[in-house]
């Protein structure tokens, strides 16, 4: 089951709106999550709620447009270093098996010799 539950900011914390079912309070963001499990198992005991999908959506203003474009572009970082490690370590070892040594493969890629050595 998933439950997107909208998180308002107020003086002591933050209102977590519970769909229909209510709303709970919590001090920070990062125990809303199981603040909402709480709440989930208040409510409705009858039912286990450790493996619902909650999803929290913090009310930001215009912020929460930047903070998505930031994660967006964390997350094309993230997947460029894996592909730049992929391909440093395909040319590792293409210019290994033409004899270079591990100190003229670090010296043409810009890099140190125990660099080098991990890549391979």
């Amino acid at each position: 089951m998933d439950v997107t539950v909208k998180a308002t900011r107020w003086a002591l914390g933050w209102e977590l709106e519970v769909g229909d079912l209510g709303a709970t309070q919590v001090r920070t963001l990062a125990r809303a999550e199981q603040q909402v499990r709480d709440f989930l198992d208040t409510v409705d005991s009858q039912t286990y709620h450790d493996d619902w999908t909650i999803t929290i959506l913090p009310a930001l203003g215009d912020v929460i447009d930047e903070v998505s474009q930031a994660k967006r572009a964390t997350e094309a970082a993230a997947t460029a270093q894996l592909e730049a490690a992929r391909r440093n370590r395909e040319v590792v070892h293409k210019l290994r098996a033409q004899g270079l040594s591990i100190a003229d493969v670090a010296c043409v890629l810009g890099v140190s010799k125990g660099r080098i050595s991990q890549l391979v």
